[in-house]
This record gives structure tokens, C-alpha cells and sequence, in this order.
């Protein structure tokens, strides 16, 4: 896998920030918010400077019932292409639910939410793994997402399942830490023995975040900053693997440059204390295969490796004496990574060619036959409308889960929609003052989303606008006319400078 060495996540706000700030590598950016015949002035800049730009796309839903959509790949290939990236990334989550398939509502969550670790759901993400693989010019890598629930009735644990998806699929992984620590808490997994059973050498880079404990409940938030506990999964992930990449995620709240720059000095020092702790561990099984080594009678090497392999053993000479040539290999290749520079023989993975046990094993035992995923995409489709319906329009929660958890996520879900519909039409917060938010939330309660953000944000207006609403007259009147410039199949005014006084005198009129 390439190298990529340390980056931060690139956020509009903070463009001016990422390109003065000194050490950064590589950036990511949202998929879904670049353009790409009009990429940003500061991603261009970045680009021309050699930084490595990775779009990290959100509303794939390759962890859904469905079969991605060929529209969404092909936007995602269009900006891997347009940023001359060197792979794409994803997560394994799902973001819609219901439609043809269930015979129900199509639901949209707005949200990354967790797929079931069963046998059903995995040959369903392994088989929509390899549409988004054959349908995009570079590499794919996919992310291990933060759960506030549990589904009922898993079958594996998080490291099984994501060791099967690579050695099934060839992808890459993206290591989110964050959100090992926040299953850790608010699921009880542990961190330690997930790094365990993941395929190391599967692993493209690694996603470093933060996050605030409200309740007992950990909400991955990346608006705080990266706790101690985060660094410390991080270190000990470190201490098992060279990542080719680490970046800092942050999407709200945005600190200071200088606060973001110590942040990046804390994860690079955590990378730097799990490669100290790597050397060590190799030093001494070197040194312990040297012990064994030294006590074979005479001509046992020979038996052991075999008359060529006893004749090639390397050594090198130290101050104390003799070491074994691992050693001198485990000491140049942790200097390597600490420089950032790719391990010797890692040239075949920055290709994109499939490497160690997740590509030697590719399709060893081949896929499911067809009928057997389909009727798995009917089984989880149902499982995941059931549990989108009861978060986003109110139903029953299903057997098995956490009601007060499902609570909890409903209300996070209904919290963010409200965040991103103030953002994709800064007007209404404007126009409705502070009554915005709870009359969003009380809409929210009746009306799930079915489309996306901006749809959303007009069927909202048009709800407040049919109950007489807002109150004052002024407002309802503000708020008509923004529907109406809208809601039609373009905009009532064809000039734009005429739309932006009246925007510009809407809002010099309430100072």
C-alpha cells in the first residue's frame, strides 16, 4: 500500500489552515462535497503541491440491502479521478433501508448505522464490496464505523468479521481507533483483541478522532478533541503495524491552527511509542530464535532449515557481539517507518495489487451461489427497515434491541438532521430565529427522511408554511418567498443578483 504518511482531514473552514500548516502529507475530503469540474480553489493548491487529496465518501451504504447505486459510483470515480487519488474510501455501514425490495417506505437514516456481524450480512457486503471494486478505477478501502447499539443475535466479533470482508474481497481497511473506542464504551468490545484479529497487512490507513461521554454513551462526534484513551489504541496499533497512513478528523467545532497542529504532534508521538514498542518485540523474538538457535547440537541448523537455507543465514556484528540479520532488518525498517518511507518489497501493494493472507486468499472457497445472497439481501432488508423505522418514524423498536439505546441513537439522528439541514439552507435558522430548532424537531418526529438534505429542507418549509406557520407575519411571508424560489423546477428569479439583495436585505433587516 502506498505510504501516505500524516494528514488531517481537509474541511472548507479550515482550508486556509491546512495549507500553512507545516508536516501534513495528505488531505481527504468529503466525496459528496466536491465538485468535480470545480474542485476548491485550496484543493487545487494542494494538489499542485504534490499533497495526495483522498475522497472519503458517506452515502455509498455498502453495508445495505441493496446493490450500490450505479449513479453514487460512478460521482465516486469521477472524484478519484479528478483528484488524482490513489484509492477511494467508504464504510461498512448502511444509510437507507426500506424501497422495492421490502415493500416499504423508502427510509433515508442521514447517518452511518451499523451493519448486523452475521453470515447474511457479510456475503450481502461482500457482494456489493466487489460492484464498488469493479466499478472504480482505484482501489477501495472501507471504514470500520462508531455504533451506539447492537443488533441481537451476532455471530462474529468485529475483528472476524472485517478479517473475513478482506480475505473474501481483497479490500483495503480503514482503521477508524475513534470508533474502537467508542464501541469499547458503549458496547463493551475490546479494543486490544479487535487489533488482534484484524489482517494487518490489509490495512490502507487510519482515522484518528475525537469525541465527548454524555450519559455513560460515547458520541463520536469529531467536533472534541482526541482523547487519551484514543492515542493509546493508536500506539498499541502501532505496536503490531507500520500504518502507511494516519489522518486527524475533525468536521465541527474547529479549534485554533495551532490546537490542530498539537494534535498532530500527539499522534505522531503515539506512532512513534508503538514503533518503539514493535522494535522491541522483534528484537526479542530475534534474540529468542537466536537462544534456540545456539542450543542445536551441531549440524541441527541444518536439519531444521535445510543444507541451502543454514548455508544463507545473515548476521551482522555489534558491539556485543553477533546478531542475528532480523534484527538489523527490524531496526532499518522502523527507521523507515518513522520516516514515513514504505517498508522494503511493499511496491506490489501501491499498485493496488492484492498482498499477504486478504489477497493470497481471494476467493479461495468462491462467493455464496446467487440465490443464496439474494434471499440474504431479503432477510437483512426487512432487519434493517424494522430498526430505520423505528429511528427515524417512530414504530415499535424490534425484538432484541435496547430500547433506551435505540432512544438515544433516535434522538442523535434527529439532532444531526437538524445541524445538516441549517447548513445546506443557512436561511431558515435565519428566517425562523431561534424557534428553528424545535420546530425541525418536532417535524422530524412525523416526517422521516425519504431523499436527501436539500429535498428535506424544502418539505420542511412547506410543512411549517401549511399549518400557518411561523407565527409572525414578517417570518411566514420570508419564508414563503424562499420556498417558492425553490420548490419549483428552477428558481422563480433567473437573475442571480437580484436573489442575493433580497437575501442581502432579509438579513441586514433583522440586525
Amino acid at each position: 500500500m502506498e505510504r501516505l504518511g500524516t494528514g488531517i482531514g481537509w474541511r472548507p473552514e479550515i482550508a486556509d489552515a491546512v495549507e500553512r500548516m507545516p508536516g501534513i502529507d495528505w488531505v481527504e475530503a468529503v466525496a459528496e462535497n466536491v465538485c468535480p469540474g470545480h474542485l476548491p480553489d485550496s484543493l487545487r493548491r494542494l494538489r499542485e503541491r504534490g499533497v495526495t487529496v483522498v475522497p472519503h465518501g458517506v452515502s455509498l451504504g455498502l453495508g445495505g440491502a441493496d446493490r450500490p447505486d450505479a449513479g453514487r459510483l460512478t460521482a465516486l470515480a469521477e472524484r478519484a479521478q479528478a483528484l488524482g487519488s490513489p484509492l477511494v474510501t467508504e464504510h461498512i455501514a448502511f444509510v437507507r433501508a426500506g424501497g422495492p425490495l421490502t415493500a416499504s417506505p423508502h427510509l433515508e437514516a442521514g447517518h452511518l448505522l451499523p451493519v448486523p456481524r452475521t453470515r447474511d450480512a457479510l456475503d450481502v457486503l461482500c457482494e456489493n464490496v466487489r460492484i464498488a471494486q469493479d466499478a472504480l478505477p482505484v482501489p477501495l478501502a472501507v471504514e470500520n464505523i462508531a455504533a451506539l447499539i447492537c443488533w441481537p443475535g451476532e455471530e462474529m466479533t468485529e475483528g472476524q468479521f472485517l478479517y473475513d470482508l478482506a480475505d473474501r474481497t481483497g479490500v483495503r481497511l480503514l482503521i477508524d481507533v475513534a470508533n474502537l473506542h467508542t464501541n469499547h464504551v458503549n458496547r463493551g468490545e475490546d479494543p486490544s483483541k479487535a487489533l488482534a484479529e484484524l489482517p494487518l497487512e490489509a490495512i490502507a490507513y487510519v482515522h484518528v478522532a475525537g469525541g465527548v461521554e454524555r450519559d455513560g454513551v460515547w458520541h463520536d462526534s469529531h467536533a472534541h478533541p482526541v482523547p487519551g484513551p484514543v492515542l493509546d489504541i493508536l500506539t498499541d496499533l502501532a505496536s503490531r503495524v507500520s500504518p502507511p497512513g494516519v489522518l486527524l478528523e475533525r468536521d465541527e467545532n474547529f479549534p485554533e491552527p495551532a490546537e490542530l497542529a498539537s494534535e498532530l504532534g500527539a499522534i505522531r508521538r503515539a506512532l512513534e511509542a508503538g514503533a518503539v514498542e514493535r522494535v522491541k518485540t522483534e528484537l526479542r523474538s530475534a534474540a529468542g530464535a537466536t537462544a534456540a538457535q545456539r542450543t542445536q547440537p551441531e549440524g541441527g541448523g541444518a536439519e531444521l532449515f535445510g543444507e541451502a537455507d543454514a548455508g544463507r543465514q545473515e548476521w551482522t556484528r555489534g558491539g556485543d557481539g553477533e546478531l542475528p540479520g532480523a534484527v538489523a532488518r527490524a531496526l532499518r525498517e522502523a527507521a523507515r517507518g518513522a520516516r514515513g518511507e514504505a517498508p522494503a518489497g511493499a511496491g506490489a501493494a501501491r499498485r493496488g495489487e492484492k498482498t499477504g493472507a486478504a489477497g493470497a486468499t481471494r476467493g479461495a472457497f468462491g462467493p455464496p451461489p446467487q440465490e443464496g445472497v439474494d434471499e440474504a439481501r431479503q432477510r437483512l432488508g426487512l432487519a434493517q427497515a424494522a430498526l430505520l423505522s423505528a429511528l427515524v418514524a417512530g414504530t415499535p423498536v424490534p425484538e432484541g434491541f435496547d430500547r433506551a439505546r435505540v432512544g438515544v441513537q433516535a434522538r442523535a439522528l434527529a439532532a444531526k438532521r437538524a445541524d445538516v439541514v441549517a447548513k445546506v439552507a443557512p436561511d431558515l435558522p435565519v428566517i425562523l430565529g431561534g424557534a428553528y430548532r424545535t420546530a425541525f424537531l418536532g417535524y422530524a418526529q412525523t416526517h422521516p427522511m425519504s431523499d436527501g438534505y436539500r429535498r428535506d429542507a424544502l418539505t420542511f418549509a412547506e410543512h411549517l408554511l401549511s399549518t400557518g406557520r411561523p407565527g409572525d407575519t414578517r417570518a411566514r411571508r420570508e419564508l414563503r418567498g424562499w420556498w417558492l424560489e425553490r420548490s419549483g423546477p428552477k428558481p422563480r428569479s433567473r437573475r442571480p443578483v437580484q436573489r442575493l439583495a433580497r437575501a442581502t436585505r432579509r438579513a441586514l433587516s433583522r440586525r
